[in-house]
């Protein structure tokens, strides 16, 4: 366990000392003690900003989409899964899904691109065919059912491991003692296999909301351009923006630093619901 716990205290735990820019006037060449102290005015001008609250109204709108639509697929995709009898079929069906997981973003879009774009395979089709074309790659309208069709192929295999972990649990002769007493399929996933991975499913719910504000920032990178800012902005490209290319390091860092609270607020608030459910949540 070592080098994981040496990786998280160094870049993410160390790294917490430099959420102090937030509060100054940053400037690279001062360094972080030689910098002028703003005190909450970057913050102040933050929630003034037109453009941070279009951002997070944009984060907030695909979380919810992902939350909705994304979330359910892999525990679907695990009980399909795990109700195959053939082993052979299960590790090809496994092995295809995960695959996307492993391929960048940059493929991701650009096969998306490849086939939904203006010149893409499907527009090609329609023009063969005499039909009028469309740009879904380029229409603001579908960005955002979009963002979630490629975050679920890309995703969603990889996300069945843990389900398909806490499947693998569940005593089959349970499976057979319900079968026997008359249950039919859907009572003993009811009564029998929700139950099992209850716990997980509610673990991952927790762990996805505190996770909630960060809805891909290459991926979102990546279509900005495509789509325009009003739409595809999200709070991770607009402290990209502010900070790593506006220079206004101190105002990107509270924008930063204000995603971060906001999701261990909403960690702490899930898993106290957890409990009172009575489940055992993230921590006790």
């Amino acid at each position: 366990m070592l080098p994981g716990l040496v990786y998280f205290l160094v870049f993410h735990y160390g790294a917490l000392a430099g959420n102090l820019i937030a509060f100054k006037e940053y400037v690279p060449f001062d360094g972080v003690w030689g910098s002028p102290w703003a005190g909450l005015g970057n913050f102040r001008r933050m929630f003034e900003d037109a453009g941070f609250w279009d951002a997070v109204l944009n984060t907030l709108w695909i979380a919810v989409l992902q939350l909705a639509f994304y979330f359910p697929v892999p525990l679907a995709l695990a009980l399909l899964l795990h109700s195959l009898t053939w082993s052979t079929v299960r590790r090809f069906v496994q092995s295809v899904a995960y695959l996307p997981h492993f391929i960048s973003w940059v493929i991701v879009v650009a096969l998306f691109q490849q086939v939904l774009g203006d010149t893409g395979l499907v527009n090609g089709y329609l023009g063969d065919a005499g039909l009028s074309t469309v740009d879904i790659i380029g229409n603001p309208d579908a960005f955002r059912p979009l963002v979630v069709a490629q975050v679920i192929w890309k995703d969603a295999g990889w996300g069945t491991i843990i389900f398909l972990a806490a499947l693998s649990q569940v005593d089959e002769q349970q499976y057979e003692a319900a079968a026997i007493d008359g249950a039919g399929p859907w009572r003993r996933f009811w009564h029998i296999t929700l139950p099992a991975i209850r716990p997980v499913i509610v673990l991952l719910l927790i762990m996805r909301l505190g996770d909630v504000l960060s809805v891909g920032f290459e991926q979102m990178l990546l279509q900005r351009d495509a789509v325009g800012p009003q739409t595809a902005e999200v709070i991770d490209t607009f402290v990209y923006y502010q900070g790593v290319v506006g220079g206004d390091y101190g105002f990107a860092a509270a924008a930063g630093l204000f995603k971060g609270v906001i999701g261990a607020l909403l960690v702490y608030a899930a898993n106290k619901v957890a409990h009172r459910l009575g489940e055992q949540g993230v921590y006790r």
